[in-house]
């Protein structure tokens, strides 16, 4: 009896194995039919002629047509086949339709992104487009669908969710846009209405004190202005002496970008021909964004001809748009870094005191529109989200006192949202690109322009809103303050052809004085990456691509300099203890980098964190209890305060519960040392790579965690940080670096991490990682061609 048990258990087994190695054999073939086509003749609808797709051993096509509009048709196919998935989510993300593939997990995110209606704004942008730019994004929406319609099977992430994809129009490529002005600008008004809360709530010298225009210390704009840090408060305006022991643990602070320095951002510079061997102005830039894989750029290289001219394009695409975002046309090379100038405005509304739907407008009385938002949630019942809507924009909620806010901002406006940066392809002129500029509608950026005859340039990219009054705070429009029209392209500020033959910027303050007042401040970042790249631009006269590269990876630790210093005279002051010691030696050889192995830099950054927070808990407290939802964190630039009270150690400003600076210094230092011990009896081990490796993560990984090692990039160790050019976080750093002198592309260097397909069979998923990690250089454009695919038209 048992010996027939077990031969049935035996077949059973046997039997389940088979099946098992039958379904992970089709679920492989299926996979393996995902793949891009790379090689071979298509004839496919909707292309006007021949197309081919040369790609290099790295899978970087270039893309070879008769025409502009081929050549987007063929930009389509190959955004499909290679990263469908990619362009679906960032559609559906400012759609707010992520539930309909993703389920209920997404819903609350469509919520918050439904109040903007971009779904609405996407079919005005289209509707208002025409000529070029409406045919080139229509040739491209139908290579998308011919690129799904001639891969033998869907994306694999569609088998994982049980979904099919859903086919592209013209519309869903500005609702990728719009996704980039969600991911670079405030979309909810938060940084604004902070310093509303502020003002309101703090005595007036203390909200001066705690919103700096700049530093002294770390200002580097490019025309030289500087500001001066406003004055401490005196003791009859703000004294903490009386105050109890701030709360502790106020995780939702320290943990904010304000003290941890991830700030969504890039570096770009130029200098001009008379500082290269050859006379071509020279462009550097790094897109500083959130890392994933796969990478949010595509690499490509674009050649068509237009009425008798050839173009010859590389660059970065975004997949979802057809344009090259950032490269080179041979002419002009050109490149961004979020600006963080003012581009949205919270407005109080005055409402009706016998009808709470009626605000004033200069034109009279109107009504809060109600608009019904119906998301459609995979597995589940559609959600019903009703959308509150004024002449401005829409309705945020209530303030601390209870007003209604709305919000204006650029990126409802379709006269701001346009694929106008698809005519810089075509541009051969500086001034040209300098005046193209303001017309594009982009999330702003600093755009720089370098040019083969040497000049380089910068202004903003994107339109500007022409203010009556400052848009710092929130206040009502019902008398007519709101916007009116845009600044014209000759109003943008811009800075062409400077003395010294360079330009640099790094999400800082770029101007002052009137241009300042036009861009306006919604959080741009200290000086401190931008000085460390002008100082090391003007150290030295002479540049190839190589010493471009070399700033990009500059990791010296210049911004924490003091702060090493600081903890280094706390240490040494304080009670000797086998503790103290301990830092004490780690901090006093830190090596001055953001380097892997350094105990004694984490120990500073840590060490900072903890006291910038702490500062701002002590000083914002009494704005924390009237108003909840006050963040000091959505306050920029805190070191000019926090520095002007370490120098000067006011006691009516001592943070609660310390007897002094000194007393509450040395306990920053022992709680930072704690934290890192975390039990342990050394800090040895607790090195900056420890805290500083990568996350690199495709979307699915963390909801199927099984397929993670397989889906998501090697966990890395690497150096870098928020206030050096090597910018590096976990799952933040350079989207992509390049180098490139217009004319010269070929001496071009060029770093991605992940590599260009979004399907991990595909030998190029993850093979420019490395390169990228270790900061190896790699050429700007393809190498040489590899495979040759030929796209045909149906006749």
């Amino acid at each position: 009896m048992a010996r027939r048990v077990w031969l049935g258990l035996g077949r059973l087994l046997a039997v389940v194995t088979l099946i098992a190695i039958v379904i992970a054999v089709l679920a492989f073939v299926q996979l393996r039919r995902s793949l891009p086509l790379t090689q071979g003749l298509r004839t496919v609808d909707g292309l006007g002629a021949a197309v081919n797709v040369e790609r290099d051993g790295r899978g970087i096509p270039t893309i070879v047509g008769s025409t502009r509009e081929d050549a987007a048709f063929a930009t389509g196919f190959v955004h499909a086949q290679d990263r469908f998935f990619q362009m679906d989510l960032l559609r559906r993300t400012s759609a707010g339709e992520l539930s309909e593939l993703l389920g209920s997990a997404t819903v609350e995110l469509d919520r918050s992104f439904r109040r903007h209606r971009f779904r609405a704004v996407a079919e005005r942008v289209v509707r208002a487009m025409e000529g070029r730019t409406r045919t080139i994004l229509e040739a491209y929406s139908r290579g998308v669908n011919a690129g799904l319609q001639e891969q033998a099977a869907r994306p694999f992430e569609y088998y994982l969710l049980q979904s099919k994809p859903r086919a592209w129009r013209p519309q869903d490529s500005v609702l990728v846009l719009l996704t980039m002005f969600i991911d670079l600008q405030d979309e909810n008004g938060d940084r604004e209405s902070a310093r509303g809360a502020l003002f309101d709530l703090a005595p007036a010298a203390l909200a001066e004190f705690l919103t700096p225009v700049g530093s002294q210390r770390w200002d580097a704009a490019i025309d030289s202005t500087t500001y001066t840090q406003p004055p401490i408060p005196s003791s009859d305006i703000l004294d903490l002496r009386q105050r109890r022991a701030a709360a502790s643990g106020d995780a939702a602070i320290r943990s904010h970008p304000f003290s941890d320095g991830v700030f969504l951002g890039s570096n770009n510079w130029a200098v001009d021909g008379t500082h290269t061997n050859h006379g071509a102005a020279m462009l550097a830039n790094d897109m500083h964004l959130g890392l994933r894989v796969p990478s949010i750029w595509y690499r490509a290289q674009l050649r068509w001809n237009e009425q008798g001219q050839a173009y010859r394009l590389a660059g970065v695409t975004l997949p979802g748009a057809p344009a090259i975002i950032v490269g080179s046309n041979t002419s002009i090379a050109w490149g961004y870094t979020n600006s963080y100038g003012d581009y949205a405005d919270v407005v109080l509304l005055e409402l009706d005191p016998g009808d709470a739907r009626r605000y004033r407008t200069p034109g009279g009385w109107k009504s809060i529109e109600s608009v019904e938002e119906v998301i459609r949630v995979r597995g589940g019942d559609p959600v019903t989200e009703v959308v509150q809507w004024s002449i401005w924009g829409p309705v945020l909620g209530q303030d601390h006192a209870g007003r209604v806010r709305v919000l204006r901002w650029v990126a409802h406006d379709e006269a701001a949202v346009n694929f106008n940066l698809l005519d810089m392809e075509r541009v051969v002129e500086l001034e040209a690109a300098v005046e193209l500029a303001p017309r594009c509608g982009i999330p702003h950026q600093n755009f720089v322009v370098a040019h083969r005859d040497g000049d380089i340039a910068w202004t903003v990219m994107g339109r500007i809103p022409r203010r009556v009054v400052p848009g710092d705070r929130p206040r009502s429009w019902a008398d007519g303050e709101g916007w009116q029209g845009w600044l014209l392209p000759e109003e943008t500020p811009a800075v062409i052809r400077p003395a010294s033959g360079r330009i640099w910027t790094a999400n800082a303050r770029v101007v002052g004085g009137e241009d300042l007042a036009k861009i306006g401040d919604d959080g741009y970042a200290l000086g401190a990456r931008a000085q460390q790249i002008r100082d090391r631009l003007l150290a030295m006269d002479q540049f190839d691509e190589h010493d471009m590269l070399a700033v990009q990876l500059d990791d010296e630790a210049r911004f924490l300099t003091p702060w090493q210093q600081l903890l280094t005279r706390v240490l040494e002051d304080a009670g000797d203890t086998p503790s103290r010691s301990e830092i004490l030696s780690f901090v006093r050889q830190w090596g001055g980098r953001a380097a892997v192995e350094s105990v004694g830099y984490r120990l500073v950054r840590e060490f900072r964190g903890s006291v910038v927070a702490e500062v701002y808990r002590g000083l914002t407290s009494s704005v924390r209890s009237q108003a909840p939802e006050f963040d000091p964190g959505d306050l920029p630039r805190p070191e000019g305060p926090v520095w002007a009270l370490l120098e000067a150690r006011p006691a009516h400003l001592t943070p609660p519960g310390y007897a002094g600076w000194g007393e509450f210094l040395i306990a920053q230092a022992d709680s930072t040392a704690d934290r890192l011990r975390a039990g342990r009896s050394s800090l040895a081990g607790r090195n900056w790579g420890e805290r500083n490796a990568t996350r690199i993560t495709h979307p699915l990984s963390a909801a199927v965690p099984f397929l993670s090692s397989w889906l998501d990039m090697p966990r890395l160790a690497l150096p870098g940080d928020s206030w050096m050019p090597r910018v590096q976080h976990p799952r933040h750093g350079a989207s992509q670096r390049m180098v490139v002198a217009p004319g010269r592309e070929e001496h071009g260097l060029f770093h991605m991490p992940a590599g260009q397909s979004g399907h991990p069979m595909s030998p190029h998923y993850g093979d420019g990682h490395t390169d990228w990690a270790e900061g190896r250089p790699t050429p700007f454009l393809a190498g040489p061609t590899t495979r040759t695919l030929t796209l045909l038209p149906r006749r």
